[in-house]
């Protein structure tokens, strides 16, 4: 079911946004900086990708309708067209991809390094 999976997507991105939120309202600056550097590129890589699921999932739902810049698929077309758009301003996900690891793997114990 195709709403079902696009319902599930978005409420993991959301839950993990709201858990981030709380994260930074408990923590100083210093340790926002050390901490949720990484898991916020991460959560920007994953909402960019989760709202081109999300529109592609509801384009297949329109159909044909989904393409037409009036009507009952305008808005999904308008988002469509500038889902892109918004990620670009984001950061790219490799970017944001490669930043995430790179903090993530900063403060990685360096014995367990050594195993992988």
């Amino acid at each position: 079911n195709k709403l079902a999976h696009m319902t599930a997507q978005m409420e993991a991105v959301h839950n993990w946004l709201e858990n981030i939120t709380y994260q930074m309202c408990q923590m100083s600056h210093q340790e926002q900086v050390r901490f949720l550097a990484g898991p916020i590129a991460l959560l920007k890589l994953q909402c960019t990708r989760t709202s081109g699921f999300v529109l592609d999932q509801a384009c297949q739902i329109f159909g044909g309708r989904a393409i037409t810049m009036g009507g009952m698929g305008q808005v999904i077309e308008r988002l469509k067209r500038s889902q892109k758009f918004s990620a670009i301003l984001g950061g790219s996900e490799e970017i944001m991809a490669d930043l995430g690891m790179r903090q993530a793997m900063k403060y990685f114990p360096k014995l367990a390094d050594a195993r992988l």
